[in-house]
């Protein structure tokens, strides 16, 4: 979809063209898919979550007519959605949690609670990463593959993947040294 095109159905969009909307989503549907599953890792859950994005587009399409490029404005709505995806999964696991205490022994269920609120926080953090070091990060901790390999696959200096792991590392500790407020 070359740009003008693209422009032209944003605005026919945001009159309540459907056919424009259609286009837009045939266009942008898999790539978005594609990008939530990266950090969601559930396929079916992805296109939920794409799903909704649209749909959110559809029914807030006046305000289209005020963005300039539609593809930051969805790949946006669409990091904000794994956010909102991962804040809710939290608050579900506290109530499950909290259920689960009521019928069982409370030190176990506090720890199995710690850690996946500790495990979302890493997984809120490593989405707002910038694209190349969530990619580094990823394969680095997630992949287990070494900074030599990932140089060569990324076509990097190994300093270079070094230096996007060291600044990675330390975006997740300060998520996680923002904790206890986050979730007071």
């Amino acid at each position: 979809m070359i740009n003008i095109r693209e422009e032209d159905c944003v605005k026919e969009l945001s009159r309540g063209d459907k056919k424009s909307f259609e286009l837009l989503f045939l266009h942008y549907q898999p790539q978005l898919v594609h990008f939530i599953c990266g950090f969601i890792k559930d396929s079916e859950l992805a296109r939920d979550v794409a799903q909704d994005v649209f749909l959110s587009i559809w029914n807030n399409r006046e305000k289209l007519s005020e963005i300039k490029s539609f593809k930051a404005y969805l790949f946006k709505m669409g990091k904000n959605a794994v956010c909102n995806f991962y804040d809710h999964s939290i608050v579900n696991d506290k109530f499950e949690a909290e259920e689960l205490s009521r019928q069982g022994d409370t030190d176990n269920i506090e720890e199995a609670l710690f850690a996946k609120e500790l495990e979302s926080l890493i997984e809120i953090a490593v989405c707002q990463m910038p694209a190349q070091r969530r990619l580094i990060y990823t394969m680095s901790r997630i992949e287990g593959v070494n900074n030599s390999e990932i140089a060569e696959r990324l076509q990097l200096n190994k300093r270079t993947v070094e230096n996007h792991l060291t600044a990675a590392l330390a975006d997740v500790r300060k998520m996680v040294k923002q904790w206890p407020t986050l979730f007071l």
